[in-house]
């Protein structure tokens, strides 16, 4: 059989059970022994009175080791010392790790229902944004963060369901761990505006490229390194895509997000790829900054 992607969704809750000092690295042991997986690759993430939840560090998983493996963990688990079932003792998992409760189905009954699964999820993380500000200027209330309500009224408008995330410190270590968060916490698409210049506090294109190391990152300008202001040798605009999410950085200027951010929807609609979208971007970006007229011709680029 062949691997699943578990598409972000990985906790499974055991219900309606009684614990009594009970060792939960044993629990979990005992878990990931069922599925096939590690043991370090499954942990005990909450303990409540009448259930505890697991979670499967792990993104992909045989399908023969999770189908139908209800009874199998239950009975396991009461091997432990201190693990009480009740007649009412149940898994529960969302997404592909469900396919545990599977009972009695035909191997093509179970392979739609996969793909139903994994068309349903694929299609709600898709639709699921966060816009990230970035930068002193709007940490310290410097200047009106214009960004932000705009890109979260378009979004919305095309049909996503927008959170606004907290303005990111010029920090390439933050940047870089509040966007691997928000990754974790399965969002489609994950937007910064600013921090795209050359100047030693612009560190967005490089926080991208530490999760996706094979993003898209052309240059809009190049300047000579060490001249002036610049440390860096241009400026970029990066688009990278890691599982379900894609990951693109906007620059700062609102009038330079009202041009890109409209040609970003629809490319991403029209499923282009990371190459096309970032080469569009700063097309645009280029041609206001050489002082040339923008059109609205960037449908028929790349």
């Amino acid at each position: 059989m062949s691997e699943l992607n578990l598409l972000e969704k990985t906790e499974l809750w055991v219900n309606e059970i009684i614990l009594e000092q009970v060792n939960l690295t044993e629990m979990a042991s005992a878990v990931a022994r069922v599925l096939g997986l590690p043991e370090d690759k499954v942990m005990v993430v909450d303990v409540r009175p009448t259930h505890v939840t697991f979670d499967l560090v792990e993104k992909e998983i045989l399908q023969e080791n999770i189908l139908g493996k209800e009874e199998a963990l239950l009975t396991a688990l009461e091997s432990i010392p201190g693990v009480h079932l009740t007649p009412d003792s149940h898994i529960h998992s969302n997404g592909i790790l469900g396919l545990i409760c599977a009972q009695g189905d035909h191997p093509e009954e179970v392979l739609r229902r996969v793909d139903a699964m994994r068309s349903e999820i694929v299609e709600k993380v898709s639709r699921r944004a966060i816009v990230f500000p970035t930068g002193f200027e709007l940490e310290q209330g410097l200047i009106e963060d214009t960004n932000t309500p705009y890109l979260t009224a378009l979004l919305e408008q095309h049909g996503y369901s927008v959170t606004t995330g907290p303005v990111i410190p010029d920090d390439e270590p933050v940047m870089t761990e509040v966007l691997s968060d928000a990754l974790s916490r399965g969002f489609g698409l994950i937007l910064t505006s600013g921090g795209v210049g050359a100047e030693d506090k612009d560190h967005s294109v490089e926080s991208v490229l530490n999760l996706a190391p094979d993003a898209a990152a052309p240059y809009v300008v190049r300047y000579e390194k060490g001249h002036g202001r610049h440390v860096k040798d241009g400026v970029r605009v990066g688009v990278g895509r890691v599982g379900l999410s894609t990951l693109v950085t906007l620059p700062g200027p609102h009038d330079e997000v009202e041009m890109t951010a409209p040609v970003l929807i629809q490319m991403l609609h029209d499923g282009r790829s990371c190459e096309e979208i970032a080469d569009n971007l700063a097309g645009i970006l280029a041609r206001k900054w050489r002082g040339q007229t923008w059109h609205h011709e960037h449908h028929s680029q790349s």
